[in-house]
């Protein structure tokens, strides 16, 4: 099993996939990728039409990220399992919702925002002081080695005086001030946020039984696929989540998941956009270290924001970017699909909303 080249292959093999399947359709943005490529939503549904329970399954959230996603969708497509579904039962699964990142194996959109910051309320922002102090070493004017060492050592000890936790948060958080920065939220909502809120009204319309898997890459240890909520500890909806999926599951707003508090995230706002019962979790599988990550990161927004996307500079970092987020290793590979396929299987294997543990 391995990774898709690019997300052209990606898209091509996803949707000859869902062709043996079911129906799709397309959401088309104006973009276009790095080879003129087109650049879509795909959404394609398997199983009943009439379905009572729907377990959504969405890749791309975070474009780079997009690589794993789709590969476990198409996985499971050609596997075969779409014709066991219950009766009853439909899977729904949303293909890079955020093509352009995907396709330019940038983590963010065409805007620089990213997707899972920009579900908030436009007319009341949030701050974020602890990150303004942060910009200017995060993402330095200049990338070359005196400039990287003079920032790194400013943020290494800010570091050992505020701790991991805390800067993660202040990091990853959600920023609303800084649009070249790291996780911007938006100013306004994004294309693909639209069309996700769009898509998911109208599909779910009707459905009383909702659960969710958006299936994220980078946090965590080598191949391990934590289940994280936003929900709150001690929350009905956390009981009803470990209930559906297993005790495993984590809290974003706890002090138990290896994701910080985040704010502008579309998967609490689900609820919103349908009367059914909607029980969501992030599927998160671990790759490398987190400074790591933020390295690759910080390059990727410099780049972007200071030099040329287009250099062999440009390439390097691009193609850093992915590896740290999408590590080209078949046993990662593997790791990660039996993690899904166990997640997914329980997802659907549970037949009712378990009644609220109490």
């Amino acid at each position: 099993m391995r990774l898709p080249s690019s997300y052209a292959a990606a898209r091509a093999a996803f949707l000859a996939a869902v062709g043996a399947h079911g129906a799709h359709t397309s959401l088309v943005m104006s973009r276009r990728g790095p080879d003129g490529e087109e650049l879509a939503i795909d959404v394609a549904r398997c199983g009943s039409d009439d379905a009572e329970r729907v377990v959504v399954v969405a890749s791309g959230t975070h474009g780079v990220e997009g690589f794993a996603g789709s590969m476990l969708q198409t996985h499971w497509l050609t596997t075969g399992a779409p014709r066991d579904l219950p009766d009853g039962d439909a899977v729904l699964l949303l293909h890079a919702l955020n093509p352009w990142g995907f396709a330019w194996r940038r983590r963010v959109n065409e805007d620089g925002v990213d997707l899972n910051r920009n579900f908030v309320d436009f007319e009341r922002l949030p701050s974020n002081p602890r990150y303004d102090e942060l910009a200017a070493d995060l993402v330095p004017e200049h990338w070359d080695l005196q400039a990287r060492e003079e920032a790194d050592g400013r943020l290494l000890s800010l570091l050992s005086e505020r701790g991991m936790e805390a800067m993660q948060e202040a990091i990853s958080g959600g920023q609303y001030s800084d649009p070249g920065g790291l996780f911007y939220g938006g100013s306004a909502p994004t294309w693909s946020h639209l069309a996700i809120r769009e898509t998911l009204s109208e599909e779910l319309a009707s459905v009383p039984d909702v659960r969710v898997l958006d299936l994220h890459t980078g946090l965590g240890p080598f191949g391990k696929g934590e289940l994280i909520s936003s929900d709150p500890p001690g929350s009905a909806a956390l009981r009803r989540a470990r209930a559906l999926l297993g005790e495993d599951v984590t809290s974003i707003l706890g002090d138990d998941s290896v994701s910080a508090s985040l704010t502008g995230e579309w998967l609490p706002r689900l609820s919103e956009w349908t009367t059914a019962t909607v029980t969501a979790v992030a599927l998160e599988f671990g790759t490398v270290d987190l400074l790591e990550i933020l390295e690759a990161l910080r390059a990727d927004h410099w780049l972007w924001r200071h030099g040329d996307p287009e250099s062999t500079e440009g390439e390097e970092i691009a193609a850093r970017l992915r590896q740290v987020f999408a590590p080209d290793d078949p046993e990662w590979c593997e790791l990660i699909w039996k993690r899904f396929s166990d997640v997914l299987g329980r997802a659907l294997l549970s037949r009712a909303v378990p009644p609220d543990p109490g």
